[in-house]
């Protein structure tokens, strides 16, 4: 019996559990927060905070199979949303990601040995370490879950990054990431027996880990949402350009508006994320010039991304973006980096193109190939809504379990 365990409790772990869960396997999904629509809270609460909150329920596992832990979690959220900066400070913060995920950590440890039967413990990034550390004592296998590059490879590519984008600098988080923090990703890695990566790319930043660790990984590739039946055949005056994900300069970013800026109002760009730091001057600024819209939900998303005619990721670091399956699910093209981590799901010149990172002008000229060429666009609508196909929740669902019980 498997206990998995995510402080955040993101689509890849809900999938994880749901798959654990149905193979009889699943002995408890520890979070931290388990929303439910039509508690008493949920009408105290304004629509943004519901909003978010609704990506943390839990319909396909029974509830005395989940278990929430939601103090600190909940004390980020409502820092950030009084914009009480001092609390969820990078690192030091009393309520910052690292404390959430930290406190969470021990929470989820004290329970394991109070649960019987339990052969594997399943946990995330920076939320492994307390936990691996009693399911060793215990004779349990540990299975670590990395969904983004190794932190060497980041310090290397977004350090790099700051010093030529200083004016972006502040909004590359894992650059500020202190030694403690640091130490620990790779004491978890340490003590993990198997790894499970989304895909080659993060596969490959592993190599950067003081020991060979070919041996333990396996590449589990993420899904993505069920595909529309149809492209959008509608026409544009301008190519409907969009992005979607985190406001940080790791996605990219000053790229996608120097490529835009290259085009000269020829095509449309729609931005849809969080701001990751409100004070970076250069991102406020070129966000007043595009259509920008700071949060929707996700059903939301998936319709805008229906609108538009392509996606540009230009993700200098990632593990496997999500938003490449989504995108190409409502039938649009996806430009973006090996980086970005897409594996096979992006056949260059097919469904959409592979470019290198740092690189606008080359994505300036992807978007106006596809502008220029309606055929070629249209051709690609179909080619992504085919590849979309193959790349479901469910295949890595049963593609995770295959590798976790072997």
């Amino acid at each position: 019996m498997i206990i998995i365990s995510h402080p955040t409790g993101n689509q890849n772990f809900r999938n994880a559990a749901e798959a654990f869960f149905k193979e009889n396997l699943l002995a408890k999904a520890f979070t931290t927060i388990v929303w439910n629509k039509d508690s008493v809270v949920a009408g105290l609460l304004p629509d943004s905070l519901t909003n978010e909150l609704a990506k943390r329920s839990y319909t396909a596992i029974p509830s005395n199979l989940v278990s929430a832990y939601p103090y600190r979690e909940l004390g980020r959220l409502l820092a950030k949303k009084m914009h009480r900066k001092a609390l969820i400070k990078h690192n030091t913060g009393i309520f910052s990601v690292d404390k959430v995920y930290r406190s969470f950590d021990k929470h989820v440890a004290k329970q394991i040995s109070k649960l019987a039967n339990i052969n594997q413990v399943y946990c995330y990034e920076d939320g492994a370490l307390e936990s691996f550390k009693v399911a060793k004592s215990l004779g349990i296998e540990t299975i670590y879950e990395l969904p983004i590059g190794y932190w060497r490879a980041a310090q290397q590519i977004l350090g790099e990054e700051a010093q030529l984008k200083p004016e972006w600098a502040n909004t590359i988080l894992s650059t500020k990431d202190n030694a403690e923090k640091l130490a620990r990703k790779d004491q978890e890695i340490g003590l993990a027996d198997k790894i499970i990566v989304p895909s080659q790319f993060v596969a490959d930043t592993l190599k950067l880990f003081e020991d060979d660790l070919s041996k333990k990984i396996q590449i589990v590739p993420y899904g993505g949402p069920p595909s529309v039946e149809a492209i959008n055949p509608t026409i544009n005056k301008k190519l409907k350009v969009l992005f979607v994900g985190g406001l940080s300069q790791r996605k990219g970013l000053s790229y996608l508006f120097d490529a835009i800026g290259l085009l000269k109002g020829s095509v449309e760009l729609t931005v849809i994320g969080h701001k990751v730091n409100n004070d970076c001057a250069i991102l406020n600024q070129e966000l007043l010039k595009h259509r920008y819209i700071p949060a929707l939900t996700h059903k939301d998303v998936l319709q805008e991304m229906y609108n538009h005619d392509v996606l540009v990721f230009p993700s200098l670091f990632e593990g496997f973006g999500l938003v490449i399956l989504e995108a190409m699910a409502q039938g649009i093209p996806v430009i973006t980096t090996a980086n970005a981590g897409p594996g096979d799901a992006v056949i260059d010149g097919k469904n959409g193109y592979l470019i290198p990172i740092r690189s606008h002008e080359i994505v300036a000229e992807k978007i106006k190939t596809l502008a220029d060429n309606p055929d070629l666009l249209h051709n690609m609508k179909l080619a992504a809504l085919e590849q979309a196909k193959k790349s479901s929740w469910a295949l890595y669902q049963k593609m995770l379990v295959s590798r976790v019980i072997d």
